[in-house]
């Protein structure tokens, strides 16, 4: 069952994920839209043009400026953005972490794995998931 094309707003600051997922998206069958942000303030600023909101987010939390979890504060409180599905990728397996981003309204919580295969599969999975799924479009 082939899904839809994902607009994707990845919010990462380490140089190497960006060229990792994007190694994935190239791989992809679909061929999703990837907008970049390095940090919280950046995607803020991105996400300011209502007309062109990403499908979903990947959000690592550990971040400069504001991080991750700041910026979902924020997100959540908007009446428009906070419907974006968006998905922590990061490396933090903190209890607390995991807790709280669930509490503030996560879709889905990842853990990047070390080995690239095992990245792949993580990336692969959840990108064909959340191509399936209905979406809302405000």
């Amino acid at each position: 069952m082939k899904g839809r094309v994902l607009t994707i707003l990845l919010i990462e600051d380490d140089r190497i994920e960006i060229m990792k997922l994007k190694r994935v998206l190239a791989q992809s069958a679909l061929k999703h839209h990837l907008i970049e942000a390095k940090n919280g303030e950046e995607a803020l600023h991105i996400l300011e043009d209502k007309s062109a909101l990403p499908d979903i987010i990947l959000l690592d939390l550990n971040m400069p400026k504001i991080n991750g979890i700041e910026f979902l504060k924020i997100l959540k409180a908007d009446a428009m953005l906070k419907y974006i599905p968006t998905i922590i990728l990061t490396t933090s397996s903190n209890h607390n972490d995991v807790k709280q981003c669930y509490e503030i309204g996560i879709a889905g919580y990842v853990l990047k794995p070390l080995k690239y295969e095992d990245y792949v599969s993580k990336i692969t999975n959840l990108l064909n998931y959340w191509s399936l799924n209905e979406l809302i479009h405000t």
